[in-house]
């Protein structure tokens, strides 16, 4: 039996009808930056942020910066400091000045500044660094004070 061929012409043309345009554009919109959608919903970028780590773990403790960023213990001898260790049991090994995060063409950087217990990197053991480039998950130590960088 042959159908009418008014139904098989409709058929043939459901079968090549494209998505619409509005699916594509929502393609689009899933592929941008956490950022990108952030400040398109009126929101701030996220800021990087140091995550204090013990025990192995990543605690609840956190500090949110804008680099460049000191990074060390207040004395009013020497001035602000835009990260500041002291209320941390760890924070004693931790230099007033120790060390500096920046960002330089989207780059983070870990600067030492002449700390007397050092500023390591997690690479495949903790290695001394006077400067080195950081990225989201690296682990970082200040004295025995130890962190997870995120941005």
């Amino acid at each position: 039996m042959q159908m009418p061929q008014d139904a098989s012409e409709s058929m043939a043309v459901e079968e090549h009808t494209e998505a619409p345009v509005e699916d594509q554009a929502v393609v689009e919109t899933t592929e941008e930056s956490a950022d990108d959608q952030e400040q398109l919903q009126g929101l701030p970028p996220s800021l990087p942020r140091l995550v204090v780590k013990r025990n192995g773990a990543e605690t609840e403790e956190s500090f949110e910066f804008n680099p460049p960023a000191t990074i060390g213990r207040f004395d009013p001898d020497i001035g602000p400091i835009d990260i500041d260790l002291g209320s941390l049991p760890e924070g004693q090994y931790v230099s007033r000045k120790h060390a500096k995060i920046v960002s330089e063409d989207g780059v983070y950087k870990i600067c030492d500044l002449g700390s007397s217990n050092g500023t390591y990197v997690l690479r495949d053991d903790f290695e001394r660094v006077d400067e080195a480039e950081i990225s989201d998950g690296t682990e970082i130590a200040l004295g025995n004070a130890r962190f997870v960088f995120h941005t």
